[in-house]
């Protein structure tokens, strides 16, 4: 059967209009071609649709039943062709979307709200995720998205979306913690507690870089993985760390942020370049749009 949806159109049109003539007129075909293409369809359905004869053009029985039958196959096609465009345009589809674990707490509450406001037919699921399982998800496919920091692998496509300062994170009653702003070489006689090296090499490489230009070496007593656990072992005196502002949303009591001078950390919206989809430049503009109206390290 090569019966194709123009057939279809063409019989309600003539069904609607009760007529050859004016279905032709609001068809913009010649009414002889109209005929031939309902000759054409009642021979491939092997069935009269219409009877014609001096008083006029009527529906057959057959024509009756297959009426609203082709009514609903246009309907779903062009049901079919909205969604397609809208999936083209982003606004339908799936989104896996990782969130670093450290900065899920003030990053995904605003990019969630704004992806609901902005694609609610969307099918969005979020992930908590350390930076190992964050790159490895983004090179498999498992994650569309992530919002993590840098530095990463050359592999990723980044666009930074916020920058915010990086902080000496000491437990309250320190003797430099009514300072307001500190360097590096500041601390350079503390006990440090910092995240395992084989966590993400690519931070500790910058991490070595950052000591050494500050002339030191730290003497790291205790690792531990997580924003959350560093901040603990501060707060319980077992040293001191070095992390972005925002992470003094995970923990209020205990420790005191001072801003490191000349230190700066983004958050980044990161993709594999192979999979940048419609949905994927949706995010991006979503996001561009949020760093341009909000500080987004605040909303923790």
């Amino acid at each position: 059967m090569t019966m194709e949806l123009r057939h279809l159109r063409y019989f309600v049109a003539v069904a609607d209009h009760l007529g050859f003539s004016r279905a032709a007129k609001h068809l913009h075909l010649a009414q002889q071609s109209l005929s031939q293409q309902i000759g054409a369809l009642e021979r491939e359905l092997g069935v009269r649709l219409f009877d014609r004869d001096a008083r006029g053009t009527r529906l057959t029985e057959a024509g009756r039943v297959f009426l609203p039958e082709a009514r609903a196959v246009l309907a779903r096609a062009d049901a079919a062709v909205v969604v397609a465009q809208r999936a083209g345009r982003g606004e339908l589809g799936r989104l896996n979307l990782a969130f670093l674990a450290s900065t899920a707490n003030y990053m995904l509450p605003p990019v969630v709200k704004a992806l609901r406001e902005r694609l609610p037919d969307l099918e969005l699921t979020t992930h908590h995720e350390q930076i190992h399982e964050l790159v490895a998800g983004l090179r498999d496919g498992r994650f569309d998205a992530a919002f993590t920091r840098p530095p990463l692998v050359a592999d990723l496509a980044t666009r930074t979306i916020a920058t915010e300062p990086v902080c000496a994170v000491l437990p309250v009653g320190h003797p430099l913690a009514g300072r307001a702003e500190l360097r590096l070489a500041d601390l350079a006689e503390e006990d440090w507690v910092l995240s395992p090296r084989e966590s993400w090499p690519p931070w500790h490489e910058k991490y070595d870089r950052d000591f050494a230009a500050a002339g030191f070496t730290p003497n790291v007593v205790q690792r531990a993985d997580g924003a959350a656990n560093l901040l603990g072992l501060v707060a319980a005196g077992v040293g001191v760390t070095r992390l972005a502002l925002s992470a003094n949303s995970i923990r209020r009591t205990g420790v005191v942020f001072i801003p490191l001078a000349d230190d700066r950390a983004e958050t980044v919206v990161a993709w594999m370049p192979a999979r940048d989809g419609p949905v994927q430049r949706n995010l991006l503009n979503i996001a561009a749009d949020l760093a341009a109206t909000a500080d987004l390290t605040r909303w923790g």
